[in-house]
């Protein structure tokens, strides 16, 4: 037997619900019929599939929007590629290809910067001269062959942000 007394937790209405089903589906027969001229399974199976009192909020569908980075976090990370080159053996391409995606990192961080592209105007057009000269290669002979305008772009923009200290501090 089933003690009514008990405190009601939440999830035990569900556990009678299905506990009665199971009483109901092994006791009745299948020609059973309660006072109401339903069967007492279709009786539980309407209040088992009744809308709960408290439902709780449906999950959210919509994913917030990936924040662009900031122009600080990603011209400190260019500025990490001091630190390394082709100096060491089997190094070169990793190197320049860490370079050319932190540029880009930094084209976009720039672009969505709350002062605005025009703000970056240089650092953008010297973003935007490489990707001309390099095209749709990012192939290590290829950046290998532009090495001196990858490094020499970010050092243009490592010259240029230094004075503006507002942007990266």
């Amino acid at each position: 037997m089933i003690n009514m007394r008990a405190r009601h937790a939440p999830g035990a209405s569900m556990l009678v619900v299905a506990l009665a089903s199971l009483l109901l589906s092994c006791s009745g027969s299948q020609g059973t019929t309660s006072s109401s001229g339903e069967s007492p399974t279709r009786v539980v199976r309407k209040a088992a599939s009744a809308p709960a009192t408290e439902e709780p909020p449906a999950p959210s569908t919509v994913e917030p929007a990936p924040r662009a980075e900031k122009v600080r976090d990603v011209f400190a990370r260019l500025q990490a590629t001091y630190n390394d080159g082709c100096t060491t053996p089997g190094n070169c391409e990793y190197f320049l290809g860490r370079v050319l995606d932190e540029l880009s990192s930094l084209d976009k961080a720039m672009k969505a910067d709350p002062q605005g592209p025009e703000h970056f105007k240089e650092p953008l057009a010297w973003i935007a001269k490489l990707r001309a000269e390099l095209g749709d290669d990012s192939s290590f002979k290829n950046l290998k062959k532009h090495q001196d305008l990858l490094t020499g772009t970010r050092d243009k923009i490592n010259t240029w942000m230094q004075g503006h200290p507002e942007d990266y501090r």
